[in-house]
């Protein structure tokens, strides 16, 4: 917003404040300028969590965010990597009894192998947030290449 390369569309009920600014919190922006999306979306905690639908993957419990972690299948004491194909979502009580074993030493298989999604798979899954995950603010610009109700 200070360096004018976003339009704010919408805003939260919360304010933001600082000793010399008030600000409303904005909740959609659009990008002034096109940045071209990146044909492999980022290894981050949020796109691992969206990619897993925000559920355990040894169990198969649906969790809050803070609830989640993630598991290294392949521990890394063993030789994993932190990567798309070795990484899962796990819930913390999961996590702690697989500890750094190996999926067939504790009998723990994940549901889903564990891979890199495409940026197609993520917009997907992130349409599928429960209802009230979202804020109401968002409804207006999410889904619009969705299909319409008769």
């Amino acid at each position: 917003m200070f360096l004018d390369r976003i339009a704010v569309l919408s805003h939260y009920d919360r304010v933001i404040r600082s000793p010399g600014q008030e600000l409303r919190l904005p909740s959609v922006v659009a990008l002034k300028q096109y940045v071209p999306q990146e044909r492999r979306p980022p290894f981050t905690r949020f796109n691992l969590f969206l990619r897993d639908r925000f559920s355990c993957q040894y169990c198969g419990i649906t969790a809050p965010i803070q609830e989640l972690t993630f598991d290294h299948v392949v521990p890394r004491s063993r030789g994993g990597r932190t990567s798309w194909d070795n990484i899962t979502t796990a819930c913390t009580r999961c996590n702690l009894r697989k500890g750094s074993r190996l999926p067939r030493e504790c009998g723990m298989h994940p549901l889903s192998r564990p891979q890199q999604p495409s940026t197609h798979q993520l917009r997907q899954n992130g349409r599928q947030f429960p209802p009230g995950y979202l804020h109401e603010s968002w409804r207006d610009f999410l889904y619009w290449d969705s299909e319409l109700e008769p």
